[in-house]
């Protein structure tokens, strides 16, 4: 599970599933902190009290849970080939972010600061959008910290905002939440044929979508542009397979769709800055 640390407000949590296995989720929360769920993809289903109690939250829908007399630390299970993000945000942190606007949330309200909040809705699009951008973030290490913050501040007000006009002029088709599945259903074409990727007109029909649209749509909600976003999970697949250390570097190239040894260790110096034989000798060393 991956935990992205957000100062003086609280913590990210991202868990992907495969297709093949369930995972178990489980982290603690404290008293003072509140968790927001984002189901993306598939589903989880929460237990509490011993397993005595149990709630579920499906694909596109959101969960929030708050109890200012106990801690509810999570305890789930994510179904197969799921996509799931958490925020646990402290009390305090969000009450210095909204400061003299703190009473539009019922929690931070003084006047029903003691009652136990629950609440389940429908993942917006604009909100989907974020989270998957927090999902997919391939961007460099030193500009993360950053985007994270703002991706997830975004988030926040978008999970909070009252009112149905959320701006999505950049790219107002995915308020459509049809396209939104859309694009979703190209990553996952893509990244399963990564060895003989279709063409961009092939996928755009596949998906039923313009081609500009398929463009625009993935760059909106995966930061990058379709072949882009396939270049770099070719190689983080390529990177792991690496590390596992039971294959040689021609073998990896060709899971990866290069036909040549040569290929794949350009491609693989052009994203680490080394070839694939010494990236994991100076890490072995």
């Amino acid at each position: 599970m991956q935990h992205i640390d957000i100062q003086n407000l609280g913590t990210v949590l991202i868990e992907n599933t495969d297709k093949e296995r369930e995972k178990t989720i489980v982290y603690p929360v404290e008293i003072k902190q509140i968790q927001l769920h984002f189901v993306l993809k598939g589903g989880l289903r929460f237990s509490f009290n011993e397993n005595t109690y149990f709630l579920e939250a499906k694909e596109d829908q959101t969960l929030l849970l708050f109890n200012s007399q106990k801690a509810l630390p999570i305890s789930a299970e994510l179904e197969k080939d799921s996509q799931w993000l958490c925020l646990v945000l402290s009390i305090d942190g969000l009450h210095a972010l909204f400061s003299e606007h703190a009473k539009i949330i019922p929690f931070l309200n003084t006047e029903t600061q003691e009652t136990k909040f629950y609440s389940q809705g429908e993942l917006s699009p604009a909100m989907a959008i974020v989270v998957s951008q927090l999902i997919e973030n391939r961007l460099h290490a030193a500009l993360k910290n950053i985007y994270n913050k703002g991706k997830v501040y975004e988030l926040i007000s978008l999970y909070f905002n009252k009112t149905e006009d959320t701006d999505l002029e950049q790219c107002p088709y995915l308020a459509d939440d049809q396209n939104i599945r859309k694009i979703r259903q190209a990553k996952e074409i893509i990244v399963a044929e990564m060895n003989e990727p279709p063409t961009l007109e092939h996928l755009a029909k596949t998906i039923d979508l313009p081609l500009k649209r398929l463009k625009e749509g993935f760059k909106q909600l995966y930061g990058d542009s379709v072949y882009g976003f396939l270049f770099q999970h070719k190689m983080e697949f390529a990177r792991k397979l690496l590390l596992s250390n039971k294959y040689s570097v021609g073998e990896i190239g060709l899971r990866v769709g290069y036909s040549t040894p040569s290929h794949f260790i350009a491609a693989f110096k052009k994203k680490y800055g080394t070839t694939p034989k010494k990236y994991l000798s100076e890490l072995q060393t």
